[in-house]
């Protein structure tokens, strides 16, 4: 029903366009254009005829060219989220704007997490004008990671910048088109509109052959019905009208069904995206995405909580475990805090372990052996000890995960003898440590002095006489 309805949205009401190029390719796609030349209208046909084309699964390649994760089928890979202006700072426990240097030390802590499989241009740099800001990010997450890279432009010419620089790293924008460094996240305005901007970074994408995820962000009772249903009916609509635009553009290019739900608070005018409600939408246009036999992506395993407290742990968890359990390929969200506004290094480092038990969980009960005990249970059970058996010895590391020491698994002696401190405040010492001795995976001097090259050159246009010192480590 939802999907038959979100059919029907498309053909009856329509979508909003602000971009000339969108509208002339949703025409030659066979969408009706209306005599203002902003709403189109777009056949069942059309969208079942444009997501035939879209890949099933694609890899992602790290900037040295391996292969790092695959995006399709029940694949879990986690992700911190996007465009946070804010960071929290745990040593004066405050939240302040984000500098260059805060951009660094997240690039090169990401880099360094073992469950987060893709970097990301998580944090806003103050210290940039705005219209520079996406690129900037870019280049700093090439210039200090070796993960593939989740990013998005904020201005329409930023993309060729953003292109050149996955093309300098690569080698060719052939190479890049068939190594794909980056994914772009493209959103929508709900209800029902894409502006200049993300209809642009749409059809750049699709066009060249970098990977784009639509995101659409439905606000419960606000921007989108507050019913559960409602909600997912005008979310599909969305991505749908998505997936015309950037197949149309460029057929067979690689394109993620995402999304970022919220729910409007009535009582305090907020937008929850670890409400409930916004959680179980996550869940269930991930099934639809996969109705589809698209790619998945949604923002889970995230808080709106302002600090790395049990609120944030709570929450992150829930959508953490939940995405894992519905097969979201790309979940986007850890570290975040305050709506996705704003990032906190100490929570990213409790999240990975959060995103590490939740890969754990997905992996299952697996036989290990010939079979489900019984030869061990005979052979243990009346000496009482497993501990020192072969088979103990054999299977443990792949049978049990080992967090890190941000989880206490101290006794009670112990913990106290270690200080009786907090998980956050364990995390606040790897952060701490990361700063004094920061393990950092720098690009080879002729890539990095090309990227450096055309972001000044950049920066010159944008009238900033030179970049902020960014070579940190």
């Amino acid at each position: 029903m939802i999907v038959e309805e979100a059919f029907r949205v498309l053909e009856d009401i329509g979508i909003l366009v602000e971009n000339e190029e969108a509208l002339d390719l949703l025409s030659q796609a066979g969408g009706r254009i209306a005599n203002d030349r902003r709403r189109v209208f777009i056949a069942r046909e059309t969208c079942e005829r444009c997501m035939a084309t879209v890949p099933h699964s694609f890899f992602l390649y790290d900037r040295d060219g391996e292969e790092a994760v695959r995006v399709g089928d029940d694949d879990v890979c986690f992700v911190p989220g996007s465009a946070a202006t804010w960071v929290h700072d745990f040593a004066t426990r405050s939240i302040r704007k984000a500098t260059t240097r805060d951009v660094g030390e997240f690039v090169v802590l990401v880099d360094s997490l073992p469950a987060m499989d893709l970097q990301s241009t998580c944090v806003v740099p103050d210290d940039v004008p705005g219209a520079l800001a996406d690129r900037y990010r870019l280049f700093l997450a090439l210039a200090y990671g070796r993960k593939p890279v989740v990013t998005g432009t904020f201005t329409k010419d930023a993309f060729a910048t953003m292109h050149a620089f996955l093309t300098v790293v690569r080698g060719t924008a052939k190479a890049v088109r068939e190594k794909p460094l980056a994914v772009f996240d493209c959103c929508p305005s709900s209800p029902l509109m894409w502006s200049d901007l993300t209809c642009q970074a749409l059809i750049d994408c699709g066009r060249s052959g970098v990977p784009a995820t639509i995101v659409p962000a439905p606000l419960m009772g606000a921007t989108a019905p507050v019913t559960l249903m409602g909600t997912l009916v005008q979310h599909t609509a969305e991505n749908l009208s998505g997936v015309v635009i950037h197949q149309t553009a460029g057929p067979g290019s690689p394109l993620v069904y995402g999304g970022a739900a919220a729910v409007f608070d009535m009582r305090k005018g907020t937008a929850p995206m670890s409400g409930i409600e916004a959680v179980m939408a996550d869940a269930a246009y991930a099934q639809i995405g996969k109705h589809f036999g698209l790619p998945t992506h949604s923002y889970l395993g995230l808080s709106d909580a302002k600090t790395p407290d049990f609120q944030a742990g709570f929450e992150t968890t829930l959508g953490a475990v939940l995405a894992a359990l519905a097969g979201v390929n790309i979940v986007a969200g850890a570290g975040l805090l305050n709506y996705v506004n704003c990032q906190s290094l100490e929570k990213l480092i409790i999240d990975n372990e959060v995103c590490a038990h939740a890969q754990r969980l997905v992996q299952g009960i697996r036989l290990r052996g010939e079979d489900a005990g019984f030869d061990v249970i005979r052979e243990c059970a009346l000496s009482g000890s497993f501990l020192t058996s072969q088979h103990t010895r054999r299977h443990f590391r792949e049978e049990v995960y080992y967090p890190g020491p941000v989880i206490d698994r101290l006794s009670q002696g112990d913990w106290e003898a270690a200080g009786g401190r907090s998980a956050a405040d364990r995390a606040h010492d790897r952060v701490r440590q990361m700063r004094e001795s920061a393990a950092v995976s720098p690009l080879d001097p002729t890539r990095m002095g090309e990227l450096e090259a055309r972001m000044a050159s950049d920066a010159a246009a944008a009238g900033m006489e030179k970049l902020p010192e960014w070579r940190l480590f």
